[in-house]
This record gives C-alpha cells, sequence and structure tokens, in this order.
C-alpha cells in the first residue's frame, strides 16, 4: 500500500490562491499607481499642467502666486497676471524648478528671501514690471541660475549685493532701463557671463563706466547691439558708443579703493588720529617738564645777589650829614 504524499495531491485552487500572493500584490500596485502618479503631479490652483513639468498660469489675473507648488513643477509660467509683490517664501514647495516666467505683472517690490528655496532655478525672468530697487541677496541663493532678465524695468541702480556670486550665469539683460552705469563689482561676480543687453539705458560716460567698457572691450559683440549703445551725457560725449573708449581715456581718473581697503582706512583713520594726539600730549608733557627742572637747576647753581657797596661819595655824604660832624665843625 502505497503511502500518501503530500506532493502528490492535486492541490485546490484556494490553496494556490493563498500560496501565490504575486497576483494579488501585483494588482494592488497596479491600482495604487494612477492614485500616486495623481498625487505627484497635483497641479497648482487655476493653472493648467502638462505631462512635462510645466504649469501654466498666464493671463490668470492672479494676484499672488498661487498656492499647491510642489515638486513635480518644473517650469511655472506666471506671466500677464497682477502679482504686484513677492513675499518671503514665495514659491515654497518647488523646490525643483527650473524656469520662472514673471513678466508683465506690474511687479514692484520683492523680498530679499522671496526665492529661497529655488536652489535649482536655472532661467527667471522678471522683465516688463515696474522694479525700482533690488534688496541685497535677492539673487544670492540661486546658484544655479544661468538667464536672468531684468529688462523693462525702472532700475536706476543695481547694487552687486543684490545680484551676489552667480557663477553659472552666462545671460544677463538689463535694456530699458535707468541705469547710467554699473558698479565695479557686479561684472566680476558673473565669471560665465558672456551675453548682456545694455541697449536702453542713459548712460552717463564718466570715470565710473570704465568697468564697463572693460568688460565690453574683452566681450566683443556684433555691430548692431554696439552701435545701440551710446553716451548720454556729459555734452561733449553725446551719442559715443560705449566701446569706443579705450583704456586711455579713464587715466585722469582716481583708481577707487576696493571695499576691504576701504575698511581698513576707516578703521585705522580714527585709531592713527587718536594715537598721534596722544603722543603730542605727552611729547608737549615731557618737553615741559624738562624745561622745568632746567630752570630749577639753573636756579639753584647761581649765587645769591650781595647788596652794593657804598662808593666814597655817599660815604662822604652820609658823614658830614651826621650831628657829630656838625658838632665838630
Amino acid at each position: 500500500m502505497r503511502s500518501p504524499s503530500f506532493l502528490s495531491w492535486p492541490p485546490p485552487p484556494l490553496l494556490l490562491l493563498l500560496l501565490s500572493p504575486w497576483p494579488v500584490s501585483a494588482q494592488a500596485s497596479a491600482a495604487a499607481a494612477p492614485s500616486g502618479a495623481r498625487g505627484d503631479l497635483a497641479c497648482p490652483e487655476a493653472c493648467a499642467c502638462a505631462p512635462g513639468g510645466q504649469a501654466n498660469c498666464s493671463r490668470r489675473e492672479l494676484p499672488a502666486v498661487p498656492g499647491g507648488l510642489n515638486w513635480s513643477v518644473l517650469a511655472l509660467l506666471l506671466d500677464h497676471n497682477r502679482v504686484r509683490a513677492l513675499p518671503p517664501g514665495a514659491f515654497v514647495g518647488a523646490g525643483a524648478l527650473l524656469r520662472l516666467d514673471l513678466r508683465e505683472n506690474g511687479l514692484r517690490w520683492m523680498h530679499a528671501r522671496a526665492f529661497w528655496g529655488l536652489g535649482a532655478l536655472q532661467h527667471l525672468d522678471l522683465s516688463a514690471n515696474q522694479l525700482e530697487a533690488l534688496a541685497p541677496g535677492t539673487f544670492a541663493r540661486l546658484r544655479a541660475l544661468r538667464a536672468l532678465s531684468l529688462a523693462g524695468n525702472r532700475l536706476a541702480r543695481l547694487e552687486p549685493a543684490a545680484l551676489g556670486a552667480l557663477p553659472l550665469l552666462h545671460e544677463l539683460s538689463l535694456q530699458d532701463n535707468q541705469l547710467s552705469a554699473l558698479p565695479p563689482g557686479l561684472l566680476a561676480c558673473l565669471p560665465a557671463l558672456n551675453a548682456l543687453r545694455l541697449r536702453g539705458n542713459p548712460w552717463a560716460c564718466g570715470c565710473a563706466l570704465r568697468p564697463l567698457c572693460i568688460w565690453l572691450r574683452r566681450h566683443p559683440r556684433p555691430a548692431p547691439e554696439a552701435e545701440t549703445l551710446l553716451c548720454v551725457s556729459p555734452g561733449n560725449l553725446v551719442l559715443s558708443p560705449l566701446t569706443a573708449f579705450p583704456d586711455a581715456a579713464f587715466n585722469h581718473c582716481a583708481q577707487s579703493l576696493a571695499p576691504r581697503d576701504l575698511a581698513v582706512v576707516y578703521a585705522l583713520g580714527p585709531v592713527s588720529f587718536l594715537a598721534s594726539l596722544a603722543a603730542c600730549l605727552a611729547l608737549g608733557t615731557v618737553i615741559t617738564a624738562c624745561r622745568t627742572r632746567r630752570r630749577r637747576l639753573a636756579a639753584a647753581r647761581r649765587p645769591p645777589r650781595r647788596p652794593p657797596d657804598p662808593g666814597p661819595c655817599s660815604a662822604s655824604l652820609a658823614d658830614t650829614g651826621s650831628p657829630a660832624a656838625a658838632a665838630q665843625a
């Protein structure tokens, strides 16, 4: 009689289903995948999103940056809206953002921490707005930035601290602003810059323009674009192209001190003045004491004064006028 063997029994369908969890897990993962994908691709409010990570919020009359930004948004189009200001952390949640378009919003103010968290951002368009000044450190955190447009604003001065050190920035558009010169340290912080758009600014061709003229000579541009960079002051240089100024034209300009040198001057100036004043007072005190001591020593060595000896005439007169002399007479 053959002993029953467990392996020889035909397994029932229910047993096969219990011993084979793969179809069930596969079905569960397949059912969960669509919901997870929908969660990852959640679109910001009032925007239309494409599968490639682009959130199109253009021309929606939005007064502020829409909520619901997440890591799936790679390009955010916010142009032609009514975003007048950018508060701190305006784009929180969009840490993977690569492109940001804020054209024609009437933007007037941006907090220095408005773009914090956008360390991967590569293209930023702020053109055709109403910006008059930029706070220090506005773009300092955008270390991956490659293209920045500030064209068509009202900038009269652009401080180096506003841009910060942007090692990868190769395109900067400053056209159609109110710039008359660029500070010396601004272009020095942009080592990769090779495309600089400057037309439409009232350039004052004085000593302050020297760093820009040096940069333009090192980065020649096509003739039509170079011919539009003209001076508007002073009177004798009106309509002169910026690229026509050689280095010798600035020989009369005093070399400006670097920030480190200025700090040393401002720190040592008061200290050296006080030190020289103290030295003068000490020297005057020593000289006065020496003169007083010398006078005292000279007075001590001088012999005492004696009364003058009476002469013969004075003695005879004294004797004649005495009563004894009169009696003898």
